[in-house]
C-alpha cells in the first residue's frame, strides 16, 4: 500500500507567507528523504488566516524541482473555478517537469468561499465539475477535439504539451456525496475517502462504488485511497493530547464551511447543510478519537490503520500530519518522523 501526506501549508498566528512556505518545504523535503511514496497538495482560496496554499499547480512544481522521486498530486483542483483548457495546459507542462511523478486529484469542494470570491455559483458547481473534467480528458487524448456544453465552448483545438505521462496523469475524484460515488464509479475513476463520522455510512458509499465500478464492465480493482489525521508519538497520553487543541479547531471550522446556508443552493440542499452543521456542534474529542483519527503509539497507529486497509481494500493512505492547522512545526515534524519510520514501513 502506497502511503504519502496531505498539506494544506497552514499559517500559524502571526506567521508571515515567507515563513509559511519555508516551514511546508522542509516537511515536503522530510517526506522525500524518509522514504514516503506521495505529497498531496490542498486548494484554498480567500483563507488568510488559514492558509497560503492558493495555487497548487505553481506550488506542485516547485516541489517536483526539489525532489528526486516522490510523487506529487493535487487533494484536490477546484474543477469548478478553472477554465479546462488552461488547466489542462498546465497540469500537462507540470507532469513534465516532474518528469511523470504527477496524481491529479480533482474535486468541487464543501466550500463555498472560493466560489463566492470568484463570482460561480455554488450551485452549478456539479455540473461544471463533469464538464470541466470531460473537457480536460478530451484535450489530454484528442490531436484536435470540439466541444460544446452547457458552460464550456470549443471548436477545433488542441492542446499542447501533451503529458509525459500516458494518456494522462492518473486522476482520482474527492468523494463526499453518494452521487459522487456512483458518478467515479461508473466512469471507472479512483477516489479519495475521508473517516468522517457513522463507518457503515463510509462502507455503504464504498460499496455503491465499487459495484458501479463493477457494472461498469472497468478491468482490474476499484483504487481506493484514504486521507486521514495522524500523529504519532511514543508516549501515549502526549499523542492524544498534544494535537487536540488542533483536532477540535478544524472542527469549529468545519461548522462555518460545511454547516453554513448558501443562498443559491436548494431549501432540501441547504437543510443537508443545516443538520450537518448542527451534528458537528455536538460533537467531543473522544468521538472523533473513535472514528475520524488515528493518533496514539506507532503500534497503535499502525493497528488502526491496517484495520481501515482491510476494511476498504485500501490501495493508498494519506496521512494528514497537521489537521486542524494548529500543531507546532517541531512537534509536527517529530510525528510525521515516526510516522515514515515506525508506521509506514508496516502499511
Amino acid at each position: 500500500m502506497d502511503v504519502g501526506i496531505f498539506m494544506e501549508f497552514p499559517r500559524p498566528k502571526g506567521a508571515t507567507d515567507a515563513q509559511v512556505f519555508d516551514r511546508a518545504f522542509k516537511i515536503i523535503d522530510l517526506a522525500e528523504s524518509s522514504g514516503l511514496h506521495s505529497v498531496w497538495l490542498a486548494e484554498l482560496h480567500f483563507e488568510p488566516e488559514q492558509s497560503v496554499l492558493s495555487s497548487p499547480v505553481v506550488v506542485a512544481a516547485a516541489a517536483a524541482s526539489r525532489t528526486q522521486r516522490l510523487r506529487i498530486g493535487l487533494a484536490v483542483a477546484v474543477l469548478p473555478l478553472y477554465n479546462p483548457l488552461r488547466l489542462a495546459e498546465d497540469v500537462a507542462t507540470l507532469d513534465h517537469i516532474a518528469g511523470g511523478r504527477i496524481d491529479f486529484g480533482v474535486g468541487r469542494s464543501a466550500a463555498p468561499r472560493g466560489y463566492i470570491g470568484m463570482n460561480i455559483p455554488y450551485a452549478e458547481s456539479r455540473q461544471r465539475f463533469s464538464e470541466c473534467l470531460q473537457v480536460i480528458q478530451k484535450a489530454w487524448t484528442h490531436d484536435t477535439f470540439s466541444h460544446h456544453g452547457q458552460f464550456y465552448h470549443y471548436d477545433d483545438v488542441r492542446v499542447v504539451p501533451r503529458p509525459f505521462q500516458q494518456p494522462h496523469p492518473p486522476i482520482r475524484i474527492a468523494t463526499n456525496s453518494p452521487g459522487t460515488y456512483l458518478f467515479s464509479g461508473k466512469a471507472g475513476i479512483p477516489i479519495f475517502l475521508s473517516v468522517r463520522g457513522v463507518r457503515s455510512q463510509l462502507v455503504e458509499h464504498v460499496a455503491s462504488y465499487c459495484e458501479a465500478w463493477e457494472s461498469a464492465g472497468h478491468p482490474g480493482k476499484p483504487h481506493l485511497s484514504l486521507r486521514i489525521p495522524v500523529y504519532v508519538h511514543e508516549d501515549r497520553r502526549r499523542a492524544l493530547e498534544d494535537p487536540k487543541a488542533s483536532a477540535m479547531n478544524f472542527y469549529r471550522q468545519l461548522i462555518e464551511t460545511v454547516g453554513t446556508p448558501i443562498p443559491s443552493l436548494s431549501d432540501e440542499e441547504n437543510r443537508e447543510r443545516a443538520e450537518r452543521g448542527q451534528r458537528l456542534r455536538s460533537i467531543t474529542y473522544d468521538d472523533i478519537l473513535k472514528t475520524d483519527l488515528a493518533y496514539g503509539t506507532p503500534d497503535e497507529v499502525t493497528e488502526k490503520l491496517l484495520e481501515l486497509k482491510e476494511t476498504f481494500n485500501l490501495s493508498c493512505v494519506i496521512a494528514e500530519p497537521n489537521f486542524g492547522r494548529l500543531i507546532p512545526q517541531d512537534k509536527e515534524l517529530a510525528s510525521l518522523q515516526l510516522f515514515a519510520e515506525k508506521v509506514a514501513p508496516k502499511l
